[in-house]
C-alpha cells in the first residue's frame, strides 16, 4: 500500500501559509502540463520543488509570480488572490518577491549594478541616483559580489558571479519571498555548494521564505527544509527528504535512491559525523576549561 502524500499529514494555519495553490490547470494548447495542482509553501522555509522534464516546475513559478495565467485554479501569496486581478492591484504584492530566473537573465547592455537598479528604478522611482547606487553596492557585497563587480557587464563575470549578481538584483528591494530557478545548475561542485551555503545565510538572516527549483540532490540535502515532487500533472508529495523516501511512488524512489541519490545521502552523513565530531570537541575543549 502506497503512504500517503506527507502533505496531508500537517494543516498549517492559513497565517503560516506564504504561497497557496488550488486546483491549478496550465495548459499549452492541448497538452495539459498541470491539472489539480495544489501545493502550500510555508512561511520562513526552504521549499525545493523538484520533477520530471515536463513536468511543469519552472511554469508553476511563472504562475505563481503572474507570467504564465494559467487555465484555471487559484494563486494565494501571503492572503492575497494573484489571479484575475489588475496590475495596479497585484503592484504592491510584486514588491514583496524577488526571482533569480535561469542563467541569472541580467541584461546584456547594463551593468551589474544598473541590474540590480532595475527593480528601484520600476517600484521606487522617487529614489535619487546616488541611493540607488548605494543600494546596489550593499547588495553587491550582500551576495558575496567584490565590490568591483558593479561596473562590469555580464559578459565579462564567470558563471558563479553572474549567479550572484542575478541574486543581488533579486534581492534589490529587500523581498519577503524568494523565488529561484535551478540557481546552481552549470556550476561547479564548490560553486554550487557555495551558493548553497550563501542562500541558507540570507535565508536566515533576512527571513526569507525561498521556493527554489533545483535538479541538484546536494542542494536538496544542503538546504531545503520539505521539498514538492512534481509528477503525473501535480503535486504528488510534499515532505522532509525522509517522509518522502517513505513513500511508495516509483519516481520518488529512483530519484532518492538512485546512484545519485546515494550519493548525497552519503555526502550527507559525512557532513552531520563532521558537524558532530566538531561540537563534540567544542564540548571536550570546554570542560577542559572547568
Amino acid at each position: 500500500m502506497t503512504a500517503a502524500p506527507p502533505s496531508q499529514s500537517h494543516h498549517p494555519h492559513d497565517g503560516d501559509i506564504a504561497i497557496s495553490v488550488r486546483g491549478l490547470k496550465n495548459a499549452f494548447g492541448t497538452q495539459i502540463v498541470h491539472e489539480n495542482l495544489d501545493l502550500d509553501v510555508r512561511r520562513g522555509e526552504i521549499l525545493g520543488v523538484v520533477g520530471g522534464s515536463g513536468t511543469g516546475k519552472s511554469v508553476l513559478m511563472r504562475s505563481i509570480i503572474g507570467l504564465q495565467p494559467p487555465v484555471d485554479g487559484e494563486i494565494n501569496v501571503f492572503g492575497e488572490p494573484t489571479i484575475g486581478r489588475s496590475d495596479e492591484d497585484v503592484q504592491a504584492l510584486r514588491k514583496r518577491w524577488g526571482v533569480l530566473f535561469q542563467g541569472g537573465a541580467l541584461f546584456s547592455t547594463l551593468t551589474v549594478a544598473e541590474n540590480i537598479e532595475v527593480p528601484l528604478r520600476e517600484f521606487y522611482p522617487q529614489i535619487g541616483p546616488q541611493l540607488r547606487n548605494e543600494i546596489a553596492a550593499y547588495k553587491i557585497r550582500m551576495t558575496g559580489l567584490p565590490p568591483e563587480a558593479g561596473p562590469k557587464f555580464p559578459s565579462e563575470l564567470s558563471g558563479g558571479m553572474k549567479k550572484r549578481a542575478g541574486l543581488a538584483r533579486a534581492l534589490a528591494i529587500d523581498p519577503d519571498l524568494l523565488f529561484l530557478d535551478e540557481p546552481t545548475a552549470g556550476l561547479d561542485p564548490i560553486g554550487a555548494a557555495a551558493f548553497d551555503e550563501q542562500t541558507r545565510q540570507l535565508q536566515q538572516t533576512l527571513g526569507l521564505t525561498v521556493f527554489l527549483i533545483t535538479h541538484d540532490l546536494d542542494t536538496l540535502y544542503a538546504i531545503c527544509d520539505r521539498v514538492a515532487v512534481l509528477a503525473d500533472k501535480k503535486v504528488i508529495a510534499v515532505g522532509t527528504i525522509d517522509e518522502l523516501l517513505a513513500t511508495e511512488h516509483p519516481w520518488i524512489q529512483e530519484y532518492f535512491n538512485g546512484p545519485r541519490g546515494r550519493a548525497a545521502t552519503s555526502s550527507r552523513k559525512v557532513i552531520e559525523q563532521e558537524i558532530s565530531h566538531k561540537a563534540d570537541g567544542a564540548d571536550t575543549a570546554g570542560k577542559d576549561k572547568d
